[in-house]
């Protein structure tokens, strides 16, 4: 759980950054993975739902760095600073 508050710490100090933004969604993540995984092991459960999960996570991933990408060719850097909505 500390794993995730970290996470949780780290996406609201760097809002401005969108790839920082995107890094630490992607630790949430995995601290997620972890505790799943253990969760799983514990009570000898089936591991097919974890894979499920890291199959949606790398969707959200590619995802999220295709967003970056159209971000950073349309204006140049991935501050949401000069990142205008009224455009």
């Amino acid at each position: 759980m500390m794993m995730y508050f970290m996470g949780l710490i780290s996406f609201c100090l760097k809002r401005k950054h969108f790839l920082l933004m995107l890094l630490s969604l992607e630790f949430i993540i995995l601290s997620l993975y972890f505790n799943l995984y253990i969760y799983m092991s514990f009570y000898n459960c089936e591991y097919y739902f974890s894979m499920i999960f890291l199959t949606v996570s790398v969707c959200e991933g590619a995802l999220g760095l295709s967003i970056l990408v159209s971000m950073i060719r349309t204006h140049g850097n991935d501050y949401f600073q000069s990142f205008n909505m009224l455009w």
